[in-house]
């Protein structure tokens, strides 16, 4: 079983990826909405929530688990791998290295929430594979709130788009990162103000395949999902259709339920 998580709704443009690489897998996403979203949230309290969802997982038989959120990922994943040492996992980062490669302009941009602005892991990932490339990182606070509101047509946040896009564009900016996996789901708003200038670039694919290629007997199952939310789970499982992901709604296997979190401390939080 593989396990999926992210503090709402982004995470399931990874999950969808994923399914459809591995239609017999059998999946679990949890949406951790009781405390979403993380990209307003100080690193510590996004450690403490992404090790209790990590072994929350592994307790309900997940052997891979994928942390489907850039903001988590910046923010956790070393210490979830240590957490876990038997158990492959997955992160997310934005997709700056093949935007790089792409870039015929030397500039690109990354659109990112304000804690994945300001991480270490991001700044390492820009230092690692910039080059010659100017980055600009745009964060968009909000942006994430808008979606999991389902506010997809919002007319006051298409305008913010077009305004924070716009000054990188004329400068510009061939390549747009898609630094949140909530993003993915407002590609339909962004592609008009950046058609014919710039290309979104996200790694929900490449997160798929590195899936494929770690899942191991976890790709053999029954391609069943199940839904799992901190708070309000049956709004998670209403999303599926207003997202588009009716495919996924066909693999339920019963209505999304509540979860619980794991009540025994973790290792890495005891240090």
């Amino acid at each position: 079983m593989i396990g999926v998580f992210d503090s709402g709704l982004g995470g399931l443009s990874v999950l969808a990826a994923i399914a459809q690489s591995l239609p017999d897998a059998d999946l679990i996403y949890l949406a951790d909405t009781a405390h979403l979203p993380y990209g307003d949230k100080d690193d510590a309290l996004i450690r403490s929530r992404v090790l209790k969802i990590g072994h929350q997982l592994v307790d309900q038989g997940c052997t891979l688990i994928v942390v489907a959120c850039n903001t988590a990922t910046a923010a956790a994943i070393s210490a979830l791998r240590a957490s876990l040492p038997q158990i492959p996992v997955i992160g997310i980062e934005p997709g700056v290295k093949p935007a790089v490669a792409a870039s015929k302009s030397g500039r690109i941009a990354v659109l990112t929430t304000s804690s994945t602005a300001r991480s270490e892991r991001l700044a390492r990932l820009i230092r690692q594979h910039s080059g010659a490339v100017k980055i600009d990182v745009l964060p968009c606070p909000s942006w994430a709130t808008k979606v999991e509101t389902l506010q997809l047509d919002d007319p006051g946040l298409t305008e913010s788009a077009r305004q924070l896009l716009t000054p990188v564009l004329d400068a510009g900016a061939d390549q747009i990162v898609l630094g949140c996996t909530h993003y993915a789901f407002l590609a339909p708003l962004l592609e008009p103000i950046v058609a014919g200038r710039a290309v979104l670039v996200d790694v929900a694919d490449a997160v798929s395949r590195q899936c494929l290629r770690l899942a191991g007997t976890a790709a053999r199952g029954h391609g069943r999902l199940t839904l799992l939310a901190s708070a309000h789970p049956e709004r998670l499982q209403a999303a599926l259709p207003a997202l588009g992901l009716n495919r996924l709604a066909a693999r339920l296997t019963g209505p999304a339920r509540l979860s619980t979190d794991c009540t025994r401390p973790c290792q890495t939080e005891k240090q």
